[in-house]
């Protein structure tokens, strides 16, 4: 006689996943903002005196513009000089920004994102020259601490979201371009651990690349010429993409196509994606949205924490994301001043 609660049913499954999503949706916003406290809220935090070097992959994203403005801002709020670096999306400029400063010798250095396999060897050297290094959206060694969200959480949810709305069942298209850099690595992680408990759902193999730039129109174009080869209404379930600038073109894609029984899904909350989930008739079905300002702004307050002999932080600092869905998404709007 079979044991039921060892092997529970795909309909227990989700059950068991929809209550996990419930209740994370309704923590995340819940905390949402609460793990940034305000540069006033510590009187004792300066930077004065102190030059903080801000080095960014690239600003041609939502995410990694709002990060960086607050960082740079937050810096002179407390009094710092902040150096700003933009390497435009080049690893070769981003190499050499980093190899900049391991000679000018800034008083703190925060890289923004990059591919690991790059910018680590040079965040060592850094941390070698006796220079503190800080991260955001990308956790190292070499690093004392990484401002981030909880992108094991957020992957998940988001997961649990999409299995719901397909009932759990048909076939998922995945954008998974961006292996060599950690967050969106976790991402993919959680979808694939979700998804192993969900035996009626399935990855289209092979999987689609994101690139950069041009990602939308680059994302519109595989979507479309996709959908030539899935011509059928139910062939696939759901587009997921690590990052919400795929979503995007993927959406847009769809509604050219009059394929809006498909729904797409990524992580951010770029307010033309999060626009397109609160759209009632647009097949956005859900994004993990960010709080990349809140990251950019607690990553300078550790900063000014370590400067100011604060030996404490933790290696990683989290910060919450909220999945917004066509039920919230109005709610999530107002919540990141995006309404």
């Amino acid at each position: 006689m079979s044991d039921t609660r060892a092997h529970p049913s795909r309909r227990t499954l989700m059950q068991m996943g929809a209550a996990l999503g419930a209740a994370s949706l309704v923590q995340g916003t819940a905390r949402a903002g609460e793990a940034a406290p305000a540069a006033g809220a510590d009187e004792k935090l300066s930077l004065k005196g102190k030059t903080i070097a801000i080095s960014v992959a690239g600003t041609d994203h939502f995410f990694d513009l709002k990060a960086y403005q607050a960082q740079v801002e937050t810096v002179k709020e407390l009094g710092g000089t902040p150096i700003g670096l933009d390497a435009g999306r080049s690893d070769k400029a981003l190499v050499s920004q980093l190899q900049t400063l391991v000679t000018q010798k800034p008083d703190a250095v925060i890289q923004t994102l990059g591919t690991l396999t790059v910018v680590d060897p040079w965040l060592k050297k850094l941390r070698q020259a006796g220079i503190p290094v800080f991260s955001v959206d990308l956790p190292s060694t070499n690093v004392i601490n990484t401002a981030t969200s909880d992108n094991f959480s957020l992957g998940a949810q988001l997961a649990l979201q999409l299995v719901s709305d397909i009932n759990g069942r048909g076939k998922i298209v995945v954008f998974n371009g961006f292996a060599g850099v950690p967050v969106c690595e976790i991402r993919y992680t959680e979808l694939k651990t979700v998804l192993k408990y969900y035996p009626e759902a399935s990855i289209v193999q092979p999987e689609l690349r994101d690139v950069i730039p041009n990602t939308v129109q680059d994302a519109y174009g595989q979507i479309t010429a996709l959908l030539s080869k899935y011509p059928e209404k139910g062939s696939i379930a759901a587009i997921w993409s690590a990052w919400d600038i795929p979503q995007l073109g993927a959406t847009q894609a769809l509604i050219a196509a009059g394929r809006t029984e498909i729904r797409t899904y990524g992580v951010d909350g770029t307010p033309e994606v999060l626009a397109l989930v609160k759209d009632p008739n647009a097949p956005a079905g859900a994004v993990a949205a960010q709080q990349p300002a809140a990251i950019g702004r607690t990553a300078v307050l550790n900063v000014a924490r370590y400067l100011n002999g604060d030996r404490s932080l933790p290696s990683q600092t989290f910060l919450p994301a909220i999945i917004a869905n066509k039920a919230n998404a109005a709610e999530v709007q107002r919540q990141l001043g995006q309404a």
